[in-house]
C-alpha cells in the first residue's frame, strides 16, 4: 500500500488496535500491570464485555502521558503479529510525538489530530467535523506526493546524465564492483526478547554486510545513525552516490525521500541555515508551500534518509546549542548534530561516511559503525574483468594481475584498482608478458604511468601538469578541495576536463547563490600532482620539500583550523624519490638527473633519520608505506633492523596495503620480529600479505573483527612462514569452517612451538580438530584453547589425548581455561621453558620414554562415573606428576575411588580433591584408603575449607638413579613450598570437628602408620577442632605411641591453662618435644622438636630441610628446650602450678611469659619460684604491664639468686632475665633498666641496692627522663662511690644514662658526656669544664661534631708541689686573662696522658682556643697521646701548636690524621717532631707532604727509633719521595705497622721499599693500596715481604700486579699472615690458583680478599682448608655455577667462617642449590652476600631451605637478582633473613 494511502486511512487504526487487543487480553493485562505496577485498575476488570474492557485500559493508558502511549504502541509493534502495512502507520500516527493524539473518544470513529508547523496554534477539532481541514489535509498530502515525485525524478535524471557523459572508450567502467563492509559497532535493542521477534539489526564485531543490510526498516529502537568509516579511495563517496542511484531507481522502496549532501561543499557555506534551507535552497525545492512539505516530512521522517559524505572533512566541531531555538538557524555541522541526536526531524536516517580517526561527539553512542575495506582478491579480479569485458587483453590482464603480487595488493583499494586497470589498458596492447612487474611497483609509480598513459605519446604536457601541481599544493597548504574558475588557468581546467583529472558541480555558497566549482576526480590525486610539483617545480628548495616529509598520525584530530596536509602526500614524495622516477621528474622539470637525484636524496635523507627513531605503531607503518615507495634498498635495510624486537599495534585501523608494507620492509631484516595486533580492525583477507615473510617469529591476533574469511587467509599464509614458532588468535568470531581452514593448516607449520586459540567460542568438535594436529607439531610446546565451550564427554576426550600422546606434559582445565603443555622429545629439558603462570613443575622429566603427565581437571562439572572412567584411562598411562580434581561433583564415592587408586596410579607429587563434598564419613575412607601408601609426604583434610590434598614424595629408586645437572637442579627447584623428604610425613586434620572421643581411633590408626618402618618424621595438625581439655589430657597419655611425631599442632581447639599445663608435663616424656608455644586466648598450641625447620614457623605449615643425622643429633643437644605462654592471665597459684610442673622440665629451659598485667604479688611469687628452677637459661615477661615498684623487685634477683647473669626491664612492658649455667656459675652480671620513669630517689636506691652485689658489672638507667640536677648529683658522688669506674651520660635525644661498676675499689673513674652543648661550647669552654674536675684528669678527648666530651679522673685528688707549679708556669707567657683558667687546668690536669681532639674549630675565636692549648701543651709533662683530627685550624694556630708541641717530649703516639693543613702550617708541625725520640706511633694522613716538608719529615724520623707505627696515605708520596723515605726507616727496626696507601708509588718506589723491607724484622702490617705499581714492581717487593717472618697484614690492592706477583708471593707466603687483600690487581686464573694451593692449611688467616679479579677458572680450591678464615671476599669475579661447586666446597673446611661476599658475579640456581647444601655445616656463618647475580625466586627458596636447618646466619642479602617483588616479599615473609632490600638492615659482624 502506498505510503500515503496509509496516511489517509488511520482512522481504522483505533478500531484494529481494540480488535486486535480483544483477541489477547491477557497480554493487555499484564501490559497494564507492567505500566501500573503500584496503582488499582479500577472498576474496567470487571466489565464483562472484552471490546468495553480493552477500551478502557486504552483510554487509561492514554491518560498516563505521552510518554507511556508511546512506549505501549511500541510495544504492539514489537510483541505482537502486526502486519506490515499496518505497524509503519500505526507507529507513525502513535509511535511519535507529532502522532500522539489529543484524546480518544469512546467511539471508534475518533481521530488523532496532526500538528502544524512550529509556532502555530489552532483549537482542538477532529477532521470529520470540518469538510475545510480534510481539504487543507488533501493538499498538503498532494503536494508533498507531488515533490518527492520530482526528487526521485531529478536524482534519475542526475545520476543518467553522469552514466552518459562519462565519456569513455569502455562501457563497462560502469560496472559496480560492492566494496567489503564489516560492522564494528552496532546497538543491540533494549529487550533482547522484542528485538529477536522484531528481527531488528543485530550485528556484531566482525560480521560482513552488504549494501542493503545498512538499513534495515523494521529497526525502531535499533540505530539510526550510521557511520561508514573508510580510507581514501576504498570507495565511500561511491558507495553514496551509488544508494542515492538505488533509490532513484526504486531499490529502497522504504525511504520516501533521499538527500545526499557533501561536506567538502557544505564548508563553502558563510551563513547560517535552517534545516529546509538545508534541504530545499540547497538540494532541491518544492513547487509550492515548503512548509506544508517539510511538515510531511517531519511526520514521515523514518522514511526519510540523510547522506552526508565526508564527514572527516567538516571544519566546525558540533556545537552543544543548550539555549536557543533547536530548530533554529546553525552552521552544516549543527544541523548535522541536531538530525544525529534527533532534536531536528526525529526518527529520520542519517549516514555519514568519514576516514578513520576522532569522529565528532555529536554522533551518539549507539550509532551504527561500518568499516570500509575495499576488496579482496576475488573481488579485484571481477572490477578486472568487467573493465575488460569483450575486449582481447582481457586475458592478458588477468595474467598480469594473478603474476604480479605487489600490483595485486595495490589493487584492493577500488580507487587504485580503477588507476591499474587504465595502466594495464594502456600497457598491454604493445607491451610483452610481466611488464607491469616493472612499471608498477608502487602506487607512485602506478600514478605515474596514469600520467603517461594520458599524455600524448612522446610528449609530456610538463606546463599542464607543473600547472595543476600548483593549483594542488595551493589547495592542501590552504586546506581547500574545492575551487573556483579564477583559482585555476583556463588551459589547466581544459586540460583537467579533457583527461577526467578534474570535474565540475554546482555550488551553492548561500541560498539563492549558485557557483561552478572544480575538485580533482579524487583527493589522492590532488596530493599525488601536489607531490608532482614539490618534486620537479625549480620555485621549490629542498626545505621546503622535506618540510612535507612528515610521519602524520592515524588518528585525524579537529579543529577550526584548515584542513592539514593528507597522509598521502609523504607516501607519494617517497615514492617519487624512487630512481625509477628520475627520468620521469627530470622530463617534467626541465633538468639533468642529478638535479632530480639532490632532490630524491633530500627525502631519503629524512626518511633515514625517520627510521633510526623509536616510534608507536601507526607511525611505524607510516614509515614503511615512505619507504616501500621509495624502492631504496639500503634504507629498507636500515629501517628493518631499527624496528623493535617486539612490535605491538593496538586499536587502529589496518589493511592489506598497509600489512604487505610492512612484510616488503621485513624483508629486508637479518633477526626474527615479534608481531601483535590487539584490537586493530583488520581486512578479512589482511593476512594474505604474510605470504612467505619469513622474519616473523611470534604472531598473535585479538580483534573481534577477525572471522571465517580472515582465518582462511590466514591459513593460507601459517604455512610460508618458516620461522614463526608461535600463533595467537584470540577473541575472535570464527566459526567451524575457519578452523576447518586453520587445522589444515597446522601440520604444515611444524616449527609451531606455541599456539593460541583463546576466547573463540568455539565448540566441542572444533576443539577436538584442533587437538587432534599435536602429533603433527613436533615442537609444539603449549596450545591454549581457553575461553572456549566444551562439554564433559569432550574433557575425557581431551583427557584420553593427553594421556596417549607422548609429547604433552600437562593438561590444564579450569573453567574458561583449557591448556595443554607439551615437551618436544628432541630437546633436552634444561631447553624446555617455564610457564610461570600454571607454576609448571615437571621436576622428574627423563625424556618422552618415562614422562610424567600433570593432570588438571578443576570446576569442570565432573561425578562419579566420569572418575571411574577417568581412572581407567589413567591407568594404562604415563607416570602422574599431579592429579587435581578440585571443585567438581565427586563426593565420598569418588573421593574414595581416587584414594583407592592412588597406588596404582604412580603419583609422584600430588593429589587434589578439594571442594568435591566429601562428609566426616568419607574422610575416614580416605584415611584408611592411603594408610599403607609409602610414599605420602602429606595429607591434608579440612571440611570446613573444603580442602583434601594428598602431597607424596619420590621413591628411593627415583632418587637414586643418576641424571645430568640441569635435571637435578630442575629436580630441587620442582618441590613446592609443602612437600617434605621421603622419610617425613605430614597429616593435617584441620577443621573437621573431631572431639576428644575420636582420638582414641584417630591415634590407633596413626600409630599403625608409625610402625610402618619407613617413616622418620611425622607431624600432626589437629587445630581447628573441638578436643577440650579432656582431648588435651588422653592426647598426653596417647603421645608416648607416636614415636616418629616431631611436631603437633593443637591450635583452636578450645583449651584452658589445664591443658596446658598437662601439655607441659610433655617434657619429661616425650624426648622430640622441645618446644611448647602458646597462646591461650587465641588458642594457638603448638608442640615441636628441636629443628628450625620452616614448618616450625607459621603454626607448622612449611615444611622441613632433610638433614644429615650428625648435624641433628648435634642440634638436639645444643638445642634448649622452650615453653612459651602467652595472652594468659598469671595470678600467684597460676604461677606457682606452673613452676611446679616445669621442675621436672629437662634443662636447658627457656621460659616465656606474656600477660595483660603481672601484679607485684604475681611477680614476687614468680621470682621466688625461680631458686627452685636450676635447669632454667632465659625468663622472659614481654608486653606484660608491671608497676613501678618491679625494677626494685627485679634488682633484688641477683643476691636472691645468685646464677642470674642480666636483668632487663624496658618501659615496665618488657623484661627478660638471663641466668648462668651450673658450668658458669660465676661471673659478671649487669642491670638494665630503661624507660623505667626512674627518678632520682629511685636512681640512688637503686645504686645503693647494686653496689652489695659484687658481681654487677653495669647498670644501664637510659630513657627515664632523669634530670640535669639528678645526673650532676651521681657524677658528684663518684668519688664516694668506690666501685664505680665510669658513668656515661647524654641527657639528650639519645637519653642514656649508665653506670659502670668493678669488683674493686677503682681510683680512676671516666666519666662520658655527650650532649648539644658539647658542640656549641667550643675547645676553650670544653677546657674551662675540665678545670673544675675534683680528681686528677688523665685523659680528655673532645668532638664537637659528635657532641661528646670524655674526662677520665683520678681520686683522690693529689696537690701537686707549689715550686713544681711554678716551674711549669715559668714556659707560659700568658695574658692575665687566662693565668687563673690555666693555673686551675694545670692543677687538675698535672697528670694528663692523652689529649684527644677530634672535629674542632680552633678558628672561631681568635686562636684564643689555640693559646690556651699551647700554654696547657708546655706544662704537661706526662703527655704521651696527642691526636688532632678532622679539625680546622689557622695557620698562626697552628704555629702556637707546634711552638707547645715541641716542649712534650715524652710523646709516644701522635695522630694529625684527615686534616685540610697549609704547606706551612704542616712545616711548623714538622720542625715539632725534631727530639720526638720516643714517638712509637705517627699518623700524618692527609697532610701535604712535598719538598722541603717531606724533607723535614725523613729528617725527624730518622731519630725515631722506637717508631713502631707509621700512616702516610693520602699524601701524594711519589716514587722520589718514596726514595728518602726508605732511607728515614732504616733505623726504624721496630716498625710494626707502615699505611702507605692511595699514593702514587709506582715501580721504581716499589723497588726501594723493597729494598727498605728486609731490615724490618719486626714489620707486622703494610698497606700500599691504590699506588701506580706495576708487574714488576710487584714481583720486587713479594720477594722481600717473603723475608719479612712477622708479617701478618698484607694490603696489595688497587695496582696492577697481575699473575707474576702472585706467582712470585705463592714461593713462600709469610707464616704468620692473617689478612690478605689483593683486590682489583689484574689477577688471572694460573696466579689465583697458586696463592690458592699457598694459601691452603694456612693456620693463622683470617680474611681473603681477591675482589674484582677475574676468577672465572681460578678460583682458590682448599684441600686442607683454613681453621681461622673468617672473611672471604669474592664481589666481581665473574663466577659462574660451575666455579661455585669448589667454592661451596672449599667453604666447608673454613670452620670459622662468619662472612661470604659473592656479589656481582655470574651465580644463578645452581649455585644457590650448592650454598643451600653447605649453610647448615657452617655454624659460624652470619653473613652472604649475593646481591647483583642471576639468582631467582627457586634459588632464594633453595636458600631459605638450607637456613631453616639451624644455621646461624643473620642475613643473606640478594637485592638486585632476577626475582619478580612479589615473590621477594613472599620469600622475606616466610625467612626473613632473606633480605631483598637497596639498603642493607642488617648490622655487619666482620
Amino acid at each position: 500500500m502506498d505510503p500515503i494511502s496509509i496516511q489517509l486511512s488511520t482512522r481504522n487504526l483505533w478500531s484494529w488496535l481494540v480488535s486486535l487487543l480483544s483477541k489477547d487480553t491477557e497480554w493487555l493485562s499484564d501490559k497494564m500491570r507492567f505500566f501500573f505496577p503500584n496503582m488499582d485498575l479500577g472498576p474496567g476488570n470487571e466489565v464483562s464485555d472484552p471490546e468495553q474492557r480493552v477500551i478502557l485500559q486504552l483510554r487509561k493508558l492514554h491518560a498516563q502521558g505521552l510518554a507511556t502511549w508511546q512506549s505501549f504502541i511500541h510495544c504492539v509493534c514489537m510483541e505482537l503479529e502486526v502486519p506490515l502495512d499496518l505497524e509503519v502507520p500505526l507507529l507513525s500516527t502513535w509511535g511519535s510525538e507529532d502522532g500522539f493524539p489529543s484524546h480518544l473518544g469512546a467511539e471508534e470513529e475518533s481521530q488523532p489530530e496532526s500538528q502544524l508547523h512550529h509556532g502555530l496554534k489552532r483549537p482542538h477539532q477532529s477532521y470529520g467535523s470540518s469538510p475545510r481541514r480534510k481539504q487543507c489535509r488533501k493538499q498538503q498530502l498532494e503536494l508533498s506526493r507531488r515533490y518527492l515525485q520530482l526528487l526521485r525524478t531529478s536524482t534519475q535524471q542526475r545520476y543518467r546524465d553522469r552514466l552518459s557523459g562519462l565519456g569513455q572508450p569502455l562501457a563497462s567502467h560502469q560496472a559496480y564492483i560492492p566494496p567489503i563492509l564489516q560492522w564494528t559497532r552496532a546497538t543491540v535493542p533494549l529487550d533482547t526478547q522484542q528485538g529477536a521477534i522484531m528481527r531488528d539489526i543485530k550485528a556484531e564485531d566482525g560480521t560482513d554486510v552488504s549494501i542493503l543490510d545498512l538499513f534495515n526498516p523494521r529497526t525502531k529502537k535499533g540505530p539510526r545513525v550510521t557511520v561508514l568509516l573508510g580510507k581514501a579511495g576504498m570507495g565511500k563517496t561511491v558507495l553514496a552516490h551509488r544508494l542515492c542511484q538505488k533509490w532513484a531507481e526504486g531499490q529502497l522502496d522504504h525511504f520516501q525521500a533521499l538527500f545526499l549532501f557533501e561536506f567538502r561543499q557544505l564548508n563553502l557555506i558563510t551563513s547560517f541555515l535552517t534545516l529546509p534551507q538545508l534541504l530545499f535552497d540547497l538540494y532541491l525545492s518544492p513547487e509550492s508551500d515548503p512548509d506544508a512539505v517539510f511538515q510531511y516530512l517531519k511526520e514521515n521522517a523514518d522514511q526519510v534518509l540523510l547522506i552526508f559524505d565526508g564527514l572527516d572533512e567538516a571544519l566546525h566541531p558540533c556545537s552543544s546549542r543548550e539555549t536557543g531555538d533547536p530548530e533554529g538557524p546553525g552552521t552544516a555541522l549543527t544541523l548535522f548534530s541536531g538530525l544525529c541526536c534527533g532534536t531536528l526531524l526525529p526518527g529520520c536516517w542519517v549516514m555519514a561516511t568519514s576516514r578513520p580517526g576522532k569522529l565528532p561527539a555529536c554522533l551518539p553512542v549507539e550509532a551504527a559503525v561500518v568499516q570500509m575495506w575495499g576488496f579482496d582478491s576475488p573481488r579485484v579480479e571481477e572490477y578486472v574483468s568487467h573493465f575488460f569485458s569483450a575486449q582481447p587483453s582481457q586475458e592478458g590482464a588477468l595474467a598480469e594481475l594473478r603474476a604480479n603480487g605487489r600490483l595485486r595488493s595495490m589493487c584492493v583499494v577500488p580507487a587504485l584498482c580503477r588507476i591499474a586497470c587504465l595502466c594495464l589498458h594502456h600497457l598491454l596492447p604493445g607491451s610483452a608478458p610481466g611488464q607491469s612487474v616493472a612499471l608498477l611497483p608502487t602506487v607512485t609509480q602506478l600514478y605515474m604511468q596514469m600520467v603517461l598513459a594520458l599524455s600524448p605519446p612522446g610528449c609530456l604536457p610538463t606546463m599542464s601538469l607543473l600547472g595543476l601541481g600548483e593549483v594542488a599544493l595551493r589547495g592542501l597548504e590552504t586546506g581547500k578541495v574545492i575551487f573556483y574558475a579564477e583559482d585555476i588557468p583556463p588551459s589547466v581546467i581544459a586540460f583537467g576536463a579533457a583527461h577526467s583529472l578534474l570535474t565540475s558541480f554546482r555550488v551553492c555558497t548561500d541560498p539563492g547563490h549558485l557557483q561552478t566549482g572544480y575538485a580533482f576526480t579524487h583527493f589522492s590525486l590532488q596530493e599525488f600532482f601536489a607531490a608532482l610539483y614539490l618534486m620537479a617545480s625549480p620555485e621549490v628548495d629542498n626545505d621546503k620539500l622535506t618540510h612535507h616529509v612528515t610521519l602524520n598520525s592515524r588518528w585525524v584530530l579537529r579543529t577550526k583550523a584548515r584542513l592539514g596536509i593528507s597522509d598521502h602526500l609523504p607516501t607519494f614524495l617517497a615514492g617519487l624519490a624512487s630512481c625509477a622516477c628520475r627520468s620521469f621528474l627530470g622530463q617534467l622539470a626541465g633538468h639533468d638527473e642529478a638535479w632530480v637525484g639532490a632532490k630524491q636524496a633530500a627525502v631519503v635523507q629524512v626518511l633515514r633519520k625517520l627510521a633510526t627513531r623509536k616510534l608507536t605503531g601507526p607511525k611505524v607503518i607510516e614509515l614503511c608505506r615512505y619507504v616501500d615507495e621509495s624502492q631504496e634498498t639500503e634504507l629498507a635495510s636500515l629501517t628493518a633492523q631499527s624496528l623493535r624486537y617486539q612490535l605491538s599495534f593496538h586499536n587502529f585501523p589496518l589493511t592489506c596495503t598497509d600489512l604487505t608494507s610492512l612484510t616488503n620492509i621485513l624483508e629486508h631484516r637479518e633477526v626474527p620480529i615479534h608481531l601483535h595486533f590487539e584490537g586493530c580492525p583488520l581486512e578479512p583477507h589482511c593476512p594474505e600479505a604474510l605470504v612467505g615473510c619469513g622474519q616473523i617469529e611470534n604472531l598473535s591476533f585479538k580483534s573481534r573483527k577477525c572471522g571465517d574469511a580472515f582465518a582462511e587467509a590466514l591459513s593460507r599464509s601459517l604455512p610460508t612462514m618458516g620461522r614463526l614458532q608461535k600463533l595467537g588468535l584470540a577473541g575472535s568470531k570464527i566459526t567451524a569452517q575457519g578452523i576447518r581452514n586453520l587445522v589444515k593448516a597446522l601440520p604444515l607449520c611444524p616449527q609451531l612451538e606455541e599456539v593460541s586459540f583463546q576466547d573463540n567460542q568455539l565448540k566441542d568438535q572444533e576443539v577436538l580438530d584442533v587437538v587432534e594436529v599435536l602429533p603433527s607439531l613436533p615442537r609444539l610446546r603449549r596450545l591454549d584453547l581457553s575461553g572456549n565451550n566444551i562439554s564433559v564427554s569432550t574433557l575425557l576426550c581431551l583427557a584420553k589425548v593427553a594421556v596417549t600422546c607422548p609429547t604433552i606434559r600437562m593438561l590444564q582445565v579450569r573453567e574458561a581455561d583449557l591448556i595443554f603443555l607439551l615437551s618436544p622429545p628432541a630437546e633436552t629439558t634444561a631447553e624446555i621453558q617455564r610457564a610461570p603462570d600454571l607454576q609448571e613443575n615437571d621436576s622428574q622429566r627423563k625424556g618422552a620414554q618415562s614422562r610424567s603427565l600433570t593432570l588438571r581437571l578443576q570446576k569442570c562439572q565432573l561425578h562419579v562415573h566420569d572418575v571411574e572412567a577417568l581412572i581407567a584411562l589413567l591407568l594404562g598411562g604415563p607416570h602422574l606428576e599431579e592429579v587435581d580434581l578440585s571443585g567438581n561433583q565427586l563426593e565420598d564415592e569418588g573421593c574414595r575411588l581416587m584414594a583407592e587408586a592412588v597406588l596404582q596410579l604412580h603419583i609422584t607429587r600430588k593429589l587434589d580433591l578439594s571442594d568435591n563434598g566429601l562428609s566426616v564419613a568419607g574422610l575416614h575412607c580416605v584415611l584408611s584408603a592411603v594408610s599403607t601408601c609409602r610414599t605420602l609426604a602429606e595429607l591434608h583434610i579440612s571440611l570446613l575449607d573444603k580442602a583434601v590434598v594428598l602431597m607424596f614424595a619420590q621413591t628411593m629408586e627415583e632418587q637414586e638413579e643418576p641424571q645430568k645437572r640441569a635435571a637435578l637442579l630442575d629436580s630441587l627447584t620442582s618441590q613446592m613450598p609443602s612437600e617434605l623428604p621421603l622419610s617425613s610425613q605430614r597429616i593435617r586434620l584441620t577443621h573437621c570437628g573431631f572431639q576428644a572421643k575420636h582420638l582414641q581411633q584417630l591415634c590407633k590408626v596413626l600409630e599403625g602408620r608409625c610402625h610402618l618402618g619407613h617413616l622418620r618424621h611425622l607431624h600432626l595438625d589437629f587445630s581447628g577442632n573441638a578436643l577440650g581439655d579432656e582431648g588435651a589430657a588422653l592426647l598426653a597419655k596417647l603421645l608416648p605411641g607416636l614415636g616418629a611425631l616431631q611436631s603437633l599442632n593443637l591450635s583452636e581447639n578450645g583449651f584452658s591453662l589445664d591443658a596446658v599445663l598437662a601439655l607441659a608435663r610433655c617434657f619429661s616424656t616425650l624426648q622430640w618435644l622441645f618446644h611448647l608455644d602458646v597462646s591461650l586466648e587465641s588458642q594457638h598450641i603448638l608442640l615441636r622438636s628441636a629443628k628450625r625447620g620452616r614448618d616450625v614457623r607459621a603454626g607448622g605449615f612449611l615444611p622441613e630441610f632433610p638433614a644429615g643425622a650428625d648435624f641433628s643429633e648435634f642440634s638436639r643437644l645444643r638445642a634448649p628446650r622452650s615453653f612459651c605462654l602467652r595472652e594468659c592471665q598469671l595470678e600467684p597459684p597460676s604461677l606457682t602450678r606452673l613452676c611446679a610442673t616445669l621442675e621436672e622440665c629437662p634443662g636447658p629451659l627457656e621460659v616465656q611469659l606474656s600477660c595483660e598485667v603481672l601484679s607485684d604479688q604475681s611477680l614476687e611469687t614468680l621470682l621466688h619460684c625461680l631458686p627452685r628452677l636450676p635447669q632454667l637459661s632465659l625468663l622472659q615477661l614481654s608486653q606484660t604491664g608491671l608497676s613501678s615498684r618491679s625494677p626494685f623487685l627485679l634488682a633484688d634477683i641477683f643476691s636472691l639468686c645468685p646464677w642470674v647473669q642480666k636483668v632487663d626491664l624496658r618501659s615496665l612492658n618488657h623484661a627478660t632475665l638471663h641466668f648462668r649455667s651450673s658450668q658458669e656459675r660465676e661471673g659478671v652480671c649487669c642491670g638494665r633498666l630503661t624507660g623505667c620513669g626512674l627518678n632520682q630517689e629511685h636512681v640512688e636506691s637503686l645504686c645503693q641496692l647494686l653496689s652489695k652485689c659484687e658481681d654487677v658489672n653495669q647498670l644501664d638507667l637510659s630513657h627515664n627522663s632523669i634530670s640535669q640536677e639528678s645526673a650532676l648529683y651521681l657524677v658528684e658522688t663518684l668519688p664516694a662511690c668506690l666501685h664505680v669506674r665510669e658513668a656515661s651520660v647524654n641527657l639528650g635525644s639519645k637519653q642514656s644514662f649508665r653506670i659502670h661498676f668493678s669488683k674493686q675499689e677503682e681510683a680512676g673513674k671516666t666519666l662520658r658526656v655527650e650532649e648539644l652543648w658539647v658542640g656549641r661550647a667550643g675547645v676553650l669552654a670544653l677546657l674551662e669544664v675540665c678545670a673544675q674536675a675534683s680528681g686528677n684528669v688523665t685523659e680528655i678527648s673532645i668532638s664537637e661534631t659528635q657532641q661528646q666530651l670524655h674526662v677520665q679522673l683520678e681520686f683522690p685528688h693529689q696537690e701537686e708541689n707549689p715550686e713544681a707549679v711554678a716551674l711549669r708556669l715559668a714556659h707560659c707567657d700568658l695574658g692575665t686573662h687566662h693565668s687563673l683558667l690555666v693555673r686551675r687546668l694545670m692543677e687538675t690536669c698535672a697528670r694528663l696522658r692523652q689529649l684527644s681532639l677530634s672535629q674542632v674549630n680552633l678558628c672561631d675565636d681568635n686562636d684564643a682556643s689555640v693559646l690556651l692549648l699551647q700554654s696547657l701543651l708546655l706544662s704537661l709533662s706526662e703527655l704521651k697521646k696527642f691526636r688532632l683530627t678532622s679539625s680546622c685550624v689557622s695557620t698562626e694556630g697552628l704555629t702556637h701548636l707546634a711552638s707547645g708541641l715541641s716542649h712534650c717530649h715524652h710523646l709516644e703516639e701522635l695522630d694529625l690524621s684527615n686534616n685540610q693543613f697549609c704547606q706551612e702550617g704542616t712545616k711548623a708541625l714538622m720542625r715539632a717532631l725534631e727530639g720526638k725520640c720516643r714517638l712509637k706511633s705517627l699518623d700524618l694522613c692527609h697532610l701535604p707532604l712535598g719538598g722541603s716538608t717531606l724533607a723535614m719529615l725523613t729528617q725527624g724520623l730518622s731519630h725515631m727509633t722506637l717508631l713502631q707505627s707509621l700512616r702516610l696515605s693520602r699524601n701524594s708520596i711519589c716514587d722520589l719521595s718514596c726514595c728518602h723515605l726508605s732511607e728515614a726507616l732504616r733505623t726504624a727496626t721496630s716498625l710494626e705497622e707502615l699505611g702507605l696507601s692511595h699514593n702514587q708509588i709506582g715501580d721504581a718506589g716499589a723497588l726501594h721499599l723493597a729494598a727498605m723491607l728486609p731490615r724490618l724484622p719486626a714489620l707486622r702490617k703494610i698497606d700500599l693500596s691504590a699506588n701506580d705499581i706495576g708487574p714488576a714492581g710487584g714481583v720486587q717487593l713479594a720477594e722481600a715481604l717473603t723475608l719479612c717472618r712477622h708479617l701478618e697484614e698484607l694490603m696489595l690492592g688497587h695496582n696492577a700486579l697481575g699473575d707474576p706477583m702472585a706467582l712470585e708471593l705463592a714461593q713462600e707466603l709469610p707464616q704468620h699472615l692473617r689478612v690478605l687483600h689483593l683486590p682489583s690487581s689484574h689477577l688471572g686464573p694460573e696466579g689465583v690458583l697458586s696463592l690458592g694451593q699457598a694459601l691452603d692449611g694456612c693456620p693463622h688467616l683470617e680474611e681473603i680478599s681477591l675482589a674484582e679479579n677475574s676468577l672465572t677458572e681460578g678460583v682458590p680450591h682448599f684441600c686442607k682448608g683454613l681453621p681461622l678464615l673468617r672473611q672471604m671476599d669474592l664481589v666481581s669475579c665473574k663466577i659462574d655455577n660451575q666455579t661455585a661447586k669448589l667454592l661451596a666446597a672449599s667453604f666447608v673446611l673454613c670452620p670459622a667462617l662468619e662472612v661470604i661476599l659473592l656479589s656481582w658475579n655470574l651465580l644463578g640456581d645452581e649455585a644457590a642449590a650448592e650454598l643451600a647444601r653447605v649453610l647448615p655445616q657452617m655454624s659460624r656463618l652470619k653473613r652472604v652476600d649475593l646481591e647483583k647475580n642471576q639468582i631467582t625466586a627457586c634459588g632464594a627458596w633453595l636458600l631459605a631451605e638450607g637456613l631453616a636447618q639451624g644455621s646461624g646466619i643473620q642475613v643473606i642479602r640478594l637485592w638486585n637478582n632476577p626475582i619478580p617483588a612479589n615473590m621477594a616479599q613472599c620469600l622475606h615473609s616466610q625467612e626473613p633473613r632473606l633480605d631483598f632490600a637497596f639498603f642493607d638492615k642488617a648490622p655487619q659482624n666482620t
